[in-house]
């Protein structure tokens, strides 16, 4: 009888007073589950990789062989001072002095952690007006390139030229005459500084991330910086996007650029051409370019190309609000080819332009579709015929 009861109160049993598992066979089972710590080191590393900055030094505080593992060089590949501002809003806005001084300390704060984990960077993007001698932004960039293992640098994008925060000034100025020619006078000087910075920030890189494949920047096209310049040799990828609008580019320089980087394979121009340059046109050669974007720029017009790798090629015209008379005009646009014989003559693999397949006849014949394409792009008078550029 008694047996009897206990077999059927073992069989009535709740699910809840089963006999419970022990914790070692517990800790076994979750491990089988989850055997991160079983994988080699570097299979370890190559997984935390795919994080970013905020859940790799998340994962440090987990235990300490992970802590260990996210201390590793090899984790910290880029440095995006950019990232900073996400938590802060909008971009380059003028802030109270307090919101920029938190900002201020964590690049700092930012840059001692690359600094203190032996970062080995692979990507570099920041955005500081190097010439601003208050809060020595070239000073920090140059600190952290001469503290990190950056030879392996292969991708820059760096603003120069702009702060993406920058305090907010309350003093009042006056609006005399004198005080307007004292603020362009400072700013002349301002730019001065700011290209001074850059080509010493240059001239480093130059030394400590010769093996730079892609560049992102703001260019001064002054004789020495093109100079520093050329001296990347297995530049991929450049995009140039222009410092100051009365600064002309000569068309020498530009072809003294593309002759100088023989890796080159895609180049985007940023050039505004000054008002009393208005009438001169470029020529641009290299044996290896493969992407030519200028539809950036204002007033680049080509008047020869020599590009036999080319495959892509933009180009827009834009409006910049100058009226000319019919005479001055077509005295300018007579020097001028037509964009459709440059590229006929100068590129003859192109097989797209302005985003626009070009079907396999385009040199023999035009068609509707390119014509089309031509308007918006080509300064020639059969493309521009209007009083207003």
């Amino acid at each position: 009888m008694a047996t009897n009861i206990q077999s059927s109160s073992t069989t009535n049993m709740s699910p809840r007073k089963r006999s419970l598992v022990s914790l070692n066979s517990r800790r076994k089972t979750v491990e089988d589950f989850f055997p991160f710590n079983l994988l080699p080191v570097e299979c370890q590393l190559h997984v935390l990789s795919f994080l970013n900055e905020v859940d790799k030094c998340s994962c440090a505080l987990v235990c300490s062989s992970w802590s260990c593992l996210v201390r590793s060089w090899k984790l910290w590949r880029v440095a995006d001072y950019r990232r900073g501002i996400m938590h802060l809003g909008q971009v380059g806005l003028l802030v109270s002095n307090r919101e920029f001084e938190r900002w201020k300390a964590w690049v700092h704060h930012y840059t001692h952690h690359l600094i203190s984990r032996h970062a080995s960077l692979l990507t570099l993007k920041a955005s500081f007006d190097v010439g601003d001698r208050c809060n020595k932004w070239g000073e920090l960039l140059s600190h952290l390139l001469d503290s990190v293992h950056c030879i392996d640098l292969g991708h820059l994008d760096l603003n120069w030229t702009f702060t993406l925060f920058e305090p907010l000034d309350l003093r009042i100025h006056s609006s005399s005459s004198s005080h307007q020619e004292s603020s362009s006078h400072q700013e002349s000087i301002c730019k001065m500084d700011q290209v001074s910075s850059f080509q010493e920030l240059l001239a480093k890189l130059t030394k400590c991330c010769p093996r730079i494949s892609k560049m992102k920047m703001h260019f001064d096209w002054s004789d020495l910086s093109v100079s520093l310049l050329t001296q990347f040799q297995r530049l991929r990828v450049l995009e140039l996007k222009y410092f100051w609008v009365f600064k002309g580019v000569p068309p020498s320089t530009l072809q003294t650029l593309t002759d100088s980087l023989p890796s080159l394979r895609s180049l985007t121009l940023h050039i505004l051409v000054p008002l009393r340059n208005l009438g001169i046109s470029y020529t641009l050669e290299s044996p290896c370019l493969e992407f030519l974007d200028v539809s950036p720029s204002r007033g680049l017009v080509f008047s020869r190309l020599k590009l036999p790798a080319l495959r892509e090629f933009r180009a827009r015209k834009i409006v910049r609000g100058i009226t000319l008379d019919r005479r001055t005009r077509l005295r300018i646009q007579s020097r001028w080819p037509c964009l459709y014989h440059v590229l006929r003559d100068g590129a003859p693999k192109l097989q797209a332009l302005n985003n626009e397949k070009l079907v396999p006849t385009w040199r023999e014949d035009s068609y509707s579709e390119l014509s089309a394409i031509l308007q918006q792009s080509c300064y020639c008078v059969q493309h521009l015929d209007s009083w207003l550029w």
